[in-house]
């Protein structure tokens, strides 16, 4: 990708083109910038407003979550009442495709949340049954990988340290699958918490299919302007070597304020064009790493987004400290992908859960959370204080 005014020359990987109802990503196309909405999906008039609002702010694909017949039905009339490019989101019920289809432009499936649903069943004849689906309804595939929720057979597959692994032979053989099915109108997305996962599990990905489209991001990226940060870093070193066809930076922030998600995503895309990077970076550093899930349709109560900003407030007198504290939203990918961090949180209606690793310490009232958080961020610092000294 040549780029007017600059010295800068971008080689784009010649992957194959896809198409996502008006616009295309691959072959050389621009990089299309996407978001997701935070509103429950049932309630169209919200959803149809947000959808609205991140496509005047400039999004070329809007995500909805659909975890129920309900919210297929909602999605049905929210596809009356906007134009916009739209992807929907499905979890454990594959079977939800033959509903939304008739509604979207794209259908993104997690090979890891096949498993959850109809367990005797080969997972090939549920991506055989969503490919069908897709193909008679004109829709594009995105399959999504994320390290928090990986196929469990991949995973015992490699050691425990070895992240990248599992999530690389899952999106692999996936793309294999569909391949052998003819159906090639699918991107690859492979998300994790660590720009510096992010970077080394597609950048590996495209060596061994640099076909195949990628959808970039940092997923829990958490607030700004640390989830910008994080994002950045990976994007600067991935597109920056041609990788990486259309992208979502994943935020914590208010429903009214999903647009800086994709204001984000266009001032990084501008400024690697413009050759305004990092010729080094490190993310390994001796700090505190606060992570926290960009809001969506799932999360339960709204309350998360202010807690995931008390946590931050509350948390920072132990910033020179290496330890890690994850924020999740909802029930859906809470208790998964909060195992890699030393404390993790994830909130239900009316409690939050709070974890020390893969170990459930207990549910907490919302407004308590916060003095337990720091019991156990203070024994942490003190445990690991020992083992120093």
């Amino acid at each position: 990708m040549e780029v007017d005014g600059s010295e800068l020359t971008i080689e784009r990987n010649s992957t194959r083109s896809v198409k996502i109802g008006s616009v295309t990503i691959g072959d050389g196309n621009p990089i299309a910038v996407q978001s997701m909405t935070a509103t429950h999906t049932q309630d169209v008039d919200a959803t149809v407003g947000q959808i609205n609002a991140l496509v005047e702010a400039g999004a070329d694909v809007v995500r909805v979550a659909v975890d129920s017949r309900k919210d297929a039905d909602a999605l049905a009339e929210i596809r009356k009442q906007t134009t916009a490019n739209l992807s929907v989101d499905l979890q454990e019920n594959y079977r939800l495709a033959e509903n939304v289809a008739p509604h979207v432009d794209k259908i993104r499936y997690n090979p890891g949340h096949l498993y959850h649903h109809e367990r005797e069943k080969p997972w090939q004849d549920k991506v055989r049954f969503i490919a069908d689906i897709a193909s008679s309804n004109d829709c594009a595939i995105r399959v999504g990988v994320n390290c928090g929720s990986v196929d469990p057979e991949k995973v015992d597959r490699y050691s425990e340290d070895d992240s990248i692994s599992p999530m690389l032979e899952s999106a692999l053989e996936h793309c294999e699958f569909l391949d052998s099915l003819d159906f090639t109108r699918y991107c690859v997305s492979l998300k994790d918490s660590d720009p510096q996962n992010v970077i080394e599990v597609n950048r590996r990905f495209a060596e061994q299919r640099a076909d195949v489209p990628l959808h970039l991001g940092v997923t829990e990226a958490g607030m700004p302007p640390d989830g910008i940060i994080k994002t950045r870093i990976a994007f600067e070193q991935l597109i920056g070597r041609g990788i990486g066809d259309t992208i979502r930076v994943s935020l914590t922030v208010p429903n009214n304020r999903k647009g800086e998600e994709i204001a984000a995503g266009r001032s990084i895309i501008a400024d690697i064009a413009a050759g305004r990077v990092r010729t080094v970076v490190d993310y390994g550093l001796p700090t505190l790493n606060i992570i926290s899930c960009p809001s969506c349709s799932r999360v339960e109560n709204e309350a998360f987004i202010e807690l995931a900003q008390d946590v931050k407030e509350m948390t920072e007198y132990a910033r020179e400290h290496a330890l890690t504290i994850a924020v999740m939203g909802c029930r859906v990918n809470g208790p998964g992908e909060t195992d890699d961090a030393d404390l993790g949180l994830w909130c239900a209606p009316n409690f939050v859960n709070l974890k020390r690793g893969p170990e459930e310490i207990g549910a907490f009232p919302y407004d308590e959370i916060l003095p337990r958080l720091r019991q156990e961020l203070d024994a942490l610092i003190a445990q690991k204080s020992c083992q120093t000294s």
